[in-house]
């Protein structure tokens, strides 16, 4: 069993809610640990977020407690600085936090690569390309984007499609992306969320597509599919939706199942990848401005719950009642809302 030490209580500017979920993502945590064990044999580095969280997490895992509590205030005045929005004691979002710590990290990464670089055109400008890697331009050359292991963990790829109905031409257009982000509908499933975001939609009337070879607009038919799966795959539950009547953003409370183990079709190979679930992260309250956030981990076949400075082990069974409610009105409000699957290939490996 590893060590449980929470990360204590912060206050609500400051998400520590992703913590537990990153610190139980295993090849996360140990590629972390091997940079900053590498970077303190290599001498003095300059303090960031990314030094800033490999220390907590080397403070986690060199406890000889098998519990305790570790309040991360060096890593939270470290995120103060860099980002004025979590200085407030505003209510964050779980999800906003988790994209701006990760690219935060590729950009931490990509810098000392290009700083560790002799040739001068290593330090080039670069354009981010979605929420992943960057591709440098160079004298008007395109360069492989840098890989980062932040990238090998979490980055898979996209490919949008789009089918002329005149000519039958496809086009195709790659992105990267660090996480999922679903359309929740009531009483669905994970399972049918990716099918909806990888079903088909006619492009037609004053949404027509310019085709290249027919060289006008026309009638196609576009779809999203996964054509690379992440090692560790972040689904995003879109629960928190802007209503035009209310003029405002509502919590949509809406049971949506997550599987504990998930195979992810509709890929590109049309070959079924499957997961492990090992992470949730549950938004606790019935709107998007004020609540709380708790985990759910799952280490050596135990499920873990992590509230603040409270953990408990809970049966497996438990975390289905998660999944949110099934009718609008409902005392539960407590709601997966990320949730971190592992692909079996990968755990297997290591």
């Amino acid at each position: 069993m590893d060590i449980i030490i929470t990360m204590g209580k912060l206050q609500k500017g400051v998400s520590r809610y992703n913590f537990e979920a990153l610190y139980f993502c295993v090849p996360f945590r140990e590629q972390l640990l091997d940079y900053y064990a590498n970077n303190k044999t290599t001498g003095d580095v300059e303090e960031n977020l990314l030094t800033c969280l490999a220390d907590l997490f080397s403070q986690i895992s060199s406890q000889k407690k098998k519990t305790g509590v570790i309040a991360p205030k060096r890593f939270v005045q470290r995120v103060k600085k860099q980002n004025e929005l979590f200085r407030s004691y505003m209510h964050q979002d779980a999800h906003e936090f988790l994209n701006f710590l990760l690219n935060e990290l590729v950009d931490i990464l990509e810098k000392e690569s290009n700083a560790a670089k002799i040739s001068p055109e290593a330090s080039s400008p670069s354009e981010k390309v979605a929420n992943g890697p960057r591709t440098a331009q160079s004298n008007g050359v395109q360069k492989e984007p840098l890989v980062t292991w932040v990238h090998k963990n979490f980055q898979g790829i996209l490919t949008n499609e789009t089918r002329c109905l005149r000519c039958e031409t496809v086009t195709a257009r790659d992105e990267t992306f660090l996480d999922l982000s679903l359309d929740i509908e009531q009483n669905s499933s994970i399972t049918s969320c990716l099918k909806n975001f990888s079903s088909t939609e006619t492009l037609n009337a004053e949404d027509k597509f310019f085709c290249d070879k027919c060289c006008s607009l026309q009638e196609a038919q576009k779809r999203m599919k996964i054509k690379k799966p992440p090692h560790i795959l972040v689904i995003h539950l879109k629960r928190f939706k802007y209503i035009e009547q209310l003029g405002r953003y509502k919590k949509l409370s809406y049971r949506v199942v997550f599987p504990l183990e998930l195979k992810l079709s509709n890929t590109v190979e049309d070959a079924d990848s499957e997961y492990s679930l090992f992470a949730v992260v549950v938004h606790v309250g019935s709107g998007p401005n004020h609540g709380h956030y708790v985990s759910l981990v799952k280490s050596h076949n135990h499920w873990l719950f992590f509230d603040d400075e409270n953990v408990e082990m809970i049966d497996e069974s438990a975390v289905q009642t998660f999944f949110g409610s099934s009718q609008e009105y409902s005392s539960n409000t407590d709601h997966g809302y990320i949730l971190f699957y592992e692909s079996l290939a990968t755990s297997s490996k290591s």
